[in-house]
C-alpha cells in the first residue's frame, strides 16, 4: 500500500502527453521507438512506487506488467485492464502542448491563431455535448495523444486508489500496458500467462459511454501489376500499361464499398496507396467487414478480379496477395462470457454514464486477445478526432472512466 498524495487522473494525463512515444513504421526494432521504452521504463517504476505487485518492463514483450491483489477476504476472477503505449504515426506527437479550455461555450476554439488552425464545432459537432465543461486541446501542430494516454492515466489512476490505505473492496487486478498498437503486432508477443487475467479490458475507446465488443475482420491486399512497355508510337495492340490495368482493379470493386460511403456493420475495400509505371504498378488495400462470411467474400472477390484481367491481359498479369491481420472479437465474446459487457454496462449506469455499446470501424488488441483465449472487450477513454491536431478529449470524462475502471474491481464475477 502507498501513501502517496493522490493525483488526479488528468494531472497524470497532461504529464504522459508531453512524453514522444509515437510509433514508426518500417523501425527495424521492438518495440519501434526508443520513446515508447522510456515510457513503459517510467510507468512501471511509478507502478512500483504505487506498491503494485511484480511491476515491471519486459524486454521481451516490450510490456508493462504488474498487479494488484485483491482485498482481503475477497476471491474469484482477476480482472485486466490494457492501454498502449504509442501514439499515432500520422502526426507528430513531439513538443505535445497540451491546453485547458474551461467552461468550454461551445463555439470555435482556436488552436494556433499564427496558423489559423481552429477546432469548430460545425465540423466536429461532437464537441457540443461538452458545453460547460473542460476540454483538453493541442496547439494545433501536434495531436494531443489520448489514443492513448488518456486509457493509461486512468489505468494509473485506478491503480493508486486500489493501493491507497482505505481502498474499497476488490478483487485481484492485472495491469498492462503495450507498445505499437498503432502499427500493429504489437500485442504479438504479450505474455498471457504473465498478464494472468481471466478477462480483460482495453482501455483504448473514444467519447466516454462507448463500450464495444465487435470489430472489423481484416486483412490487408497487395496487388501486383506486371505490364508490357512498348514505345508510344508503336504500342497499339502490343502495349499493357501496368498503371491503367490497375485502375481497371481498382474500377471492378464494388463502388460503394469504400469508408467514406460506409457506416456501422457496412464493411469497405480501402485504396491505401498505389505507385506504378508502365511496366509495372502496385496497389495496397485494406479490406474491411464484421460479418465473417461477407469478408471471405471480399477476398474471393480480389482474387477473382485478378483472375478475370490476367485471362484479358495474359497469366501473371495480375498477383494479389492477402494477409489477415485480425478478426471480430465478437465470435470470442458472444454468448458466452457476455458477462464482461453486461458488468461495464451496469457500472457505466451506476455512475451515470450513459453506455453507447456499437461496433468498432476498426480493431482494437483486445481482438487479438480474445482470440487467444483472453475475452477483452474495448472500454472509452474519453478521447476524440484521434491521430491528428484536432484531437480533444473531455477532463471531467477522463476522471470519470478512472471512477469506471475503479468500479469495475469492486466485485467479483
Amino acid at each position: 500500500m502507498n501513501d502517496m498524495i493522490q493525483e488526479s487522473a488528468v494531472s497524470r494525463f497532461l504529464r504522459y502527453v508531453r512524453i514522444d512515444t509515437q510509433s514508426k513504421e518500417d523501425a527495424g526494432r521492438f518495440p519501434s521507438t526508443e520513446g515508447q521504452i522510456g515510457f513503459a521504463k517510467q510507468l512501471a517504476q511509478e507502478l512500483q512506487a504505487l506498491g503494485a505487485e511484480d511491476a515491471a518492463y519486459d524486454e521481451q514483450s516490450g510490456c508493462v506488467y504488474a498487479h494488484i491483489p485483491a482485498s482481503e477476504g475477497v476471491s474469484g476472477r482477476t480482472v485486466g485492464f490494457i492501454s498502449h503505449l504509442d501514439t499515432s504515426p500520422e502526426a507528430s506527437g513531439r513538443d505535445v502542448e497540451p491546453r485547458l479550455v474551461e467552461i468550454y461555450d461551445g463555439g470555435r476554439i482556436i488552436l494556433n491563431e499564427e496558423q489559423g488552425i481552429t477546432l469548430d464545432p460545425e465540423i466536429y459537432p461532437e464537441m457540443l455535448r461538452y458545453t460547460g465543461q473542460t476540454l483538453i486541446v493541442t496547439d494545433g501542430t501536434t495531436l494531443l495523444g489520448a489514443d492513448d494516454k488518456a486509457g493509461v492515466a486512468e489505468i494509473m489512476t485506478m491503480a493508486q486508489t486500489l493501493l491507497s490505505p482505505g481502498a474499497p473492496p476488490h478483487c485481484r487486478v492485472a495491469i498492462a500496458f503495450t507498445p505499437d498498437e498503432e502499427i500493429g503486432g504489437g500485442i504479438a508477443k504479450f505474455d498471457l500467462e504473465r498478464f494472468g487475467a481471466d478477462y480483460a479490458y482495453t482501455v483504448d475507446g473514444g467519447a466516454i459511454g462507448e463500450l464495444e465488443y465487435e470489430c472489423f475482420n481484416a486483412a490487408s491486399a497487395r496487388i501486383m501489376v506486371k505490364g508490357v512497355g512498348i514505345h508510344t508510337g508503336e504500342a497499339k495492340g502490343r502495349m499493357k500499361n501496368a498503371s491503367r490495368i490497375a485502375l481497371e482493379f481498382d474500377s471492378m470493386l464494388p463502388a460503394g464499398e469504400r469508408p467514406e460511403l460506409t457506416e456501422g456493420y457496412e464493411g469497405f475495400f480501402h485504396l491505401e496507396c498505389m505507385t506504378g509505371t508502365v511496366e509495372s504498378a502496385e496497389s495496397e488495400y485494406l479490406i474491411r467487414d464484421h460479418d465473417r462470411e461477407k469478408f471471405e467474400a471480399k477476398k474471393q472477390l480480389m482474387r477473382d478480379i485478378a483472375d478475370t484481367l490476367c485471362q484479358k491481359y495474359g497469366e501473371g498479369a495480375v498477383n494479389v496477395e492477402i494477409k489477415d491481420t485480425y478478426r471480430n472479437m465478437r465470435e470470442k465474446i458472444y454468448p458466452e462470457n457476455m458477462f464482461i459487457v453486461e458488468r461495464a454496462r451496469s457500472c457505466m449506469k451506476a455512475l451515470g454514464i450513459e453506455p453507447e455499446i456499437q461496433p468498432i470501424r476498426g480493431g482494437t488488441d483486445g481482438a487479438n486477445l480474445s482470440w487467444r483465449g483472453l475475452p477483452c472487450p474495448n472500454l472509452c477513454a474519453g478521447g476524440h478526432n484521434f491521430h491528428g491536431r484536432y484531437e480533444y478529449c473531455c477532463a471531467e470524462s477522463v476522471e470519470k472512466i478512472a471512477e469506471l475502471l475503479t468500479a469495475l474491481t469492486a466485485e467479483t464475477i
